[in-house]
């Protein structure tokens, strides 16, 4: 807990934190005279001075004013004081994803880094208001009346001692609760994502056992923390109710050493309306706030502190692809998408995938790129297995580009040479050249223009990302119907220029036109393939002919590979 804690300390070690002090100053003045304003007022009314009574519930008024004006402030303090803890925490987090693959690090950036920004602001706020009000009553006890005081103030803080005890209880608690929490997120994530697998295999039962447990475990813990909750509420009555009966019934002698009523009354007045709601506050978000701030934080820098042991890489020998007895599944019950697919191909081959929609192509181009691991069987890059190799060795290998072309705001240059980065502006531009993209490129103002993804078209987005793919070094150039968006002209001379661009090429086909422009076509069909050239797949290969059929209805001639 101590490095979750020096972490906040740190964050508050700032200027706004400063800023966010000076302006609770003015709020301590309206808690102070709150008693002194409602006894003094008591007072002269019951004396019959009831301008002076008013003349004191007016200045009441006016400090109050006054603390408006502080609070108004520090709400816009405390936004400076929160957001760069957020976006410290969010780069961390894609740090660490990018670096280990951690597959819950989206849980986190979607949903425990808010806990921890929305917790640290609410604790801020809490407590920065709890030492606001104390300070406010003890010097407006200790000036009204000392010996009201010594019967408030020590239950008052025993009550408090109390719930912090509390917290080591409720820290444990808090743990399992959202360790639970995301086992159920991850568990019914694995169910819905393969729901139709579930449904086809019959599998209802397994997948109702897989995430009932994680939801058994999650209502077990919810009820831990409710008995927590129950602890708190007795922490509370010492500390919020014992000191308000015990004015109550030492009211009496207190009248008789001395005290007046209208001084008893804003004893009362402190404990009723500034300790019980900043005792009640403080301790719910300590209890529950403060515990999720501080598991929460911890399991985001315990991850993001985690390092991957070194081992030894392999390193590719060329970039020839084989695959022998490849299959592939999402999860173990679920049918193949590839099954013992058998395939070489050669360094510089030009090969089209070809396919209905949603039978595996997109799987092939993972599993190819090594983001996604074979279920059985081997897949060899340059001899060796992808998940094998490095990511800078990988990144030098192959490069993928998805059917939604991913762009950043930045500079053009910066989007075309992100895997390139010492490429000269003479190479940019010849890849800018290459695949048709200088109309764009000047439309938006040269390589030096700063780009908006937003303002871009789906297929202006795949002609930066075409051109950054072929100024990559690597040699193995993987396009998953990244030009779908693109008009067939465009579409040619992009592909023309891949082809020719030396290395090997892999298009997953949308349109007739791209398979015919590859010397080799692999056709996946279900769990089967074939593979050949046109000539030969339209006499051995049935789905072949009936998707050059799709494609091309009207007949036209469209002259093959040589």
């Amino acid at each position: 807990m101590n490095r979750e804690l020096r972490y906040g300390f740190e964050a508050l070690r700032k200027r706004p934190a400063l800023k966010l002090a000076a302006w609770s100053i003015p709020e301590i003045l309206p808690t102070a005279i709150y008693g002194v304003a409602v006894a003094h007022a008591t007072d002269n009314f019951l004396a019959g001075h009831a301008w002076r009574g008013i003349a004191w519930l007016a200045g009441l008024v006016a400090t109050a004013c006054l603390g408006a004006a502080g609070a108004h402030q520090v709400y816009g303090r405390l936004g400076e004081l929160v957001e760069p803890l957020r976006d410290d925490l969010v780069r961390r987090v894609v740090a660490g994803a990018l670096r280990t693959g951690d597959d819950a690090a989206v849980a986190r950036l979607n949903r425990q880094v808010e806990i921890v920004r929305d917790t640290f602001a609410g604790l801020v706020l809490v407590i920065r208001n709890f030492g606001v009000t104390l300070f406010g009553v003890l010097v407006g006890l200790l000036s009204l009346a000392p010996l009201v005081a010594a019967f408030v103030v020590p239950p008052f803080l025993l009550g408090f001692a109390a719930s912090l005890a509390v917290l080591g209880i409720a820290a444990e608690r808090v743990r399992n609760s959202l360790q639970a929490d995301e086992e159920l997120a991850t568990a019914a994530g694995m169910a819905f994502s393969g729901v139709r697998d579930i449904t086809a295999t019959g599998s209802e039962e397994f997948a109702e056992q897989i995430v009932g447990r994680p939801i058994e475990e999650q209502a077990a813990a919810e009820r831990s923390l409710a008995r927590v909750a129950a602890l708190r509420t007795l922490c509370f009555a010492l500390g919020g109710w014992a000191p308000l009966l015990i004015l109550l019934a030492t009211g009496p002698w207190l009248v008789g050493q001395g005290v007046s009523t209208g001084t008893l009354l804003g004893g009362l007045t402190y404990v009723l309306i500034s300790l019980q709601p900043a005792l009640n506050t403080v301790m719910g978000a300590l209890g529950d706030s403060g515990l999720r701030y501080v598991i929460t934080l911890r399991r985001i820098l315990d991850s993001t502190a985690y390092r991957i042991p070194p081992r030894p890489m392999a390193e590719a020998n060329g970039h020839q692809l084989r695959l022998r007895g490849l299959t592939f599944a999402y999860g173990p019950n679920a049918e193949p998408v590839l099954e013992n697919l058998e395939l070489t191909v050669t360094e510089g081959e030009h090969l089209a995938v070809v396919g209905p929609s949603g039978i595996g192509k997109s799987t092939l181009a993972g599993l190819v790129c090594g983001m996604l691991v074979p279920t059985s069987g081997r897949l060899l890059l340059g001899g060796v297995p992808p998940s094998e190799l490095s990511t800078d060795i990988l990144a030098m290998t192959r490069v993928l580009i998805p059917q939604e072309a991913y762009t950043f705001s930045g500079t053009v240059m910066e989007n075309l040479n992100y895997l390139l980065p010492d490429a000269s502006v003479d190479e940019v531009s010849e890849a800018v050249d290459a695949v048709g993209a200088w109309p764009l490129v000047d439309r938006l103002g040269g390589l030096g223009a700063r780009l908006r993804p937003g303002d871009l078209s789906p297929g202006e987005r795949q002609l930066i990302a075409l051109a950054r793919a072929y100024l990559s070094p690597a040699p193995l150039v993987v396009l998953d119907e990244a030009t779908c968006f693109l008009d067939p002209e465009t579409e040619r001379r992009a592909e023309e220029a891949f082809a020719t661009r030396g290395g090997t090429l892999i298009v997953i086909a949308h349109r007739i036109s791209s398979a015919m422009r590859a010397r080799r076509i692999l056709v996946l069909d279900g769990n089967k393939a074939a593979v050949g050239s046109h000539q030969t797949l339209l006499r051995t290969s049935p789905l072949y002919r009936e998707l050059l059929g799709h494609w091309n209805p009207g007949g036209d001639q469209i002259q093959p590979a040589s």
